[in-house]
């Protein structure tokens, strides 16, 4: 823990703002929520701001800014608050373009600052245990299933439906950070069918084949039209066995055998990875989930679906 709390600012209020980031920063005594920032919603005893531009302005002593509003917008409000000197944390996808997060980590750099692109499903509590038993075995298949409700799970958001929203890949992408962390091996797409609704510029379903540099087959299929129970989960069949990754991460099985289930805590480990970037004065940027997307949309062959309506 530092002797003084980094005092944050979190810049767009919505629901995951306020569902993760608000109570990880709370229960972190690394951190001290010192101003919110957005044009539709505040944070009842908090000091707020409607833009950016005047938080950065009028509050110097807040040296960190975590950015949860959507994608299409981050660029512009992280290359203020680099230029202002502020460390930043991005929300997951890091932006629209790998280019333009490239550009960022280029920023960040070149001012000394901590630039954090997080990935918040690597951090449930069984990823790292699926990855150390993934290490040394060799992977024959891969297969991944995620299945939400996107009504459930962002009621009204219309700017995921926009070009630079992702769509389907904004859960994918989950599935993707997390697959990309624990396989022994790099994988390229080798094929991809996306659907898309005839009334939005951005996926609601994907099917993704990829392989490694061993030839395995890694199937990914993403949907957003799943009602009832939700279905986060990826099975690996190796050459010493049979993992499946189940909940999200939360859920390790071998061959048949629970070895690890414990509740979600997602973000408590994104802020205590940001507290620890801070202090070492290090900046982790991963870009791989993101170019995994990239690669869907130019490779991937466009299917025109029914219309969807919220």
């Amino acid at each position: 823990m530092t002797e003084t709390p980094h005092k944050i600012a979190v810049v767009g209020i919505g629901k995951i703002a306020r569902d993760q980031h608000l109570p990880c920063i709370a229960a972190n005594p690394n951190f001290e929520l010192a101003a919110s920032v957005s044009r539709n919603a505040s944070v009842e005893g908090v000091t707020h701001f409607t833009t950016l531009e005047e938080m950065l302005q009028s509050r110097p002593d807040i040296g960190c800014v975590a950015l949860c509003t959507p994608p299409q917008v981050r660029y512009a409000h992280a290359t203020a608050a680099i230029a202002a000197g502020r460390h930043v944390l991005l929300e997951k996808p890091p932006g629209v373009s790998t280019c333009e997060v490239e550009d960022l980590v280029t920023q960040a750099d070149d001012n000394g600052l901590t630039l954090f692109a997080t990935w918040h499903s690597r951090h449930a509590p069984a990823v790292e245990q699926a990855r150390l038993w993934l290490a040394d075995k060799t992977v024959r298949s891969f297969k991944v299933s995620w299945k939400e409700d996107v009504r459930r799970w962002h009621p009204g958001q219309k700017w995921i439906w926009e070009a630079g929203g992702l769509g389907v890949f904004d859960p994918g992408i989950n599935a993707l950070s997390i697959v990309t962390e624990i396989l022994p091996d790099p994988m390229h797409l080798v094929s991809a069918t996306l659907q898309f609704p005839e009334n939005c510029d951005t996926p609601i379903a994907a099917d993704l084949q990829f392989t490694d540099r061993n030839g395995a087959e890694i199937l990914a299929d993403f949907d957003w039209r799943q009602t009832g129970p939700q279905s986060w989960n990826m099975q690996a069949d190796t050459d010493a066995g049979h993992m499946l990754l189940d909940e999200g991460g939360a859920k390790l099985v071998i061959d048949g055998e629970t070895v690890s289930q414990a509740p979600p805590a997602e973000y408590e480990g994104i802020y205590a990875r940001f507290a620890e970037l801070l202090e070492t004065e290090k900046s982790d940027v991963d870009l791989s989930p993101l170019r995994h997307v990239a690669d869907a949309f130019m490779l991937g062959r466009r299917i025109t679906v029914e219309p969807f309506e919220d």
